[in-house]
């Protein structure tokens, strides 16, 4: 009898642990990765941030790292080295970008597509807290291994098709892994992104440290180091407005 009696109870305990293993949501994790960040009264208070630092490129590439976001939705980064400024940037509608290294000098249009990336970077929240505003689908995808920790996996599904899959810290609930999925002039782009050394910047966390790198290629990872970041600084919308082109010069007379 002992023995039966010990068997319906451990039967009863492995329903119960199924019980509360089925109870994990995505709403729950997304709540509690609000909560660890700050919560959503902090972010509110956010109306503009500024990430100073460098980008650090294989084979020690290193350039400066300036990177300005508004509240309206608005993105500017600015990597420079020796002079040469490489500016990508979003005003809320599109996106444009200046690049030296390409041999160019004046402001250039993106394509929608890389607009999207741009317009995915400039929220203070970060699409997978944006998600409810922005119709995306949130999905809770179960555990995954990360460097020995259980990880919460969750999917954001945007309307336009592209893809976040996150993992959460099971002790801290930030964010320690995004792969970015998106088509880019009719071709699949992935990109994996470790993130760390989380710092509060008007009482929300932020990741000081990012390494990315295009999927299989995680021996050619890019790297920026944040060394300070300011919230609420003047962003003024020109900031982000794509400069006017240089007006053309009428061809002297003989």
């Amino acid at each position: 009898m002992k023995k039966i009696a010990l068997a319906i109870a451990l039967a009863a305990s492995t329903s119960t642990s199924g019980v509360h293993a089925q109870a994990v949501t995505a709403d729950d994790l997304v709540a509690k990765n609000l909560a660890a960040r700050g919560g959503a009264d902090r972010f509110a208070a956010i109306k503009s941030l500024r990430f100073d630092g460098k980008l650090i490129y294989p084979g020690d590439f290193e350039l400066t790292y300036q990177e300005t976001r508004s509240a309206t939705g608005a993105l500017r980064v600015d990597s420079a080295i020796q002079g040469l400024t490489l500016v990508q940037a979003y005003d809320g509608k599109s996106g444009w970008k200046i690049n030296p290294f390409e041999g160019r000098k004046d402001a250039e249009r993106l394509t929608d597509d890389e607009a999207r990336a741009l317009a995915d970077s400039a929220l203070i929240r970060g699409p997978l807290l944006n998600a409810a505003a922005a119709g995306s689908t949130v999905t809770y995808m179960g555990r995954e291994d990360f460097d020995g920790t259980l990880a919460y996996k969750l999917r954001v599904s945007e309307k336009d098709g592209d893809e976040f899959v996150y993992l959460l810290d099971p002790d801290t609930m930030l964010e320690i892994k995004i792969t970015e999925t998106r088509r880019i002039r009719g071709a699949q782009v992935v990109t994996e992104s470790e993130l760390g050394d989380y710092e509060k910047v008007a009482g929300v966390y932020y990741p000081m440290s990012i390494e990315s790198w295009s999927q299989g290629q995680s021996g050619q990872r890019a790297r920026t180091i944040i060394a300070t970041a300011t919230a609420n600084i003047d962003a003024a919308a020109s900031l982000f407005a794509q400069p006017a082109a240089p007006a053309a010069r009428a061809p002297s007379g003989k």
